[in-house]
């Protein structure tokens, strides 16, 4: 099964593709994209990467991370996206 990330992803959908759990918040309205991200990574028993497709830098979810364990990555995603790679802290 090959990658779908070019498909069009519901608002809060999550998925998981061979370089991790994907979640689309994309046309979120705040604190939404926060609170579903949070609560993703809470729930990871297993210290899968994340990657989240966003449209704008979510400054408030950095401290949250940090906090967590987690670092975020900007990585290449498509034209007007902002996606970020997730990971726990080793």
């Amino acid at each position: 099964m090959g990658s779908d990330s070019g498909m069009a992803r519901a608002p809060g959908e999550q998925w998981r593709e061979a370089d991790g759990i994907h979640i689309e918040v994309r046309g979120l309205p705040p604190p939404d994209p926060l609170v579903l991200i949070l609560r993703l990574i809470d729930s990871l028993a297993d210290p899968a990467p994340v990657i989240v497709h966003h449209d704008r830098d979510p400054q408030l979810l950095y401290p949250e991370l940090a906090e967590r364990g987690w670092t975020a990555t900007p990585i290449e995603g498509e034209a007007g996206e902002l996606r970020l790679l997730l990971e726990r802290e080793r």
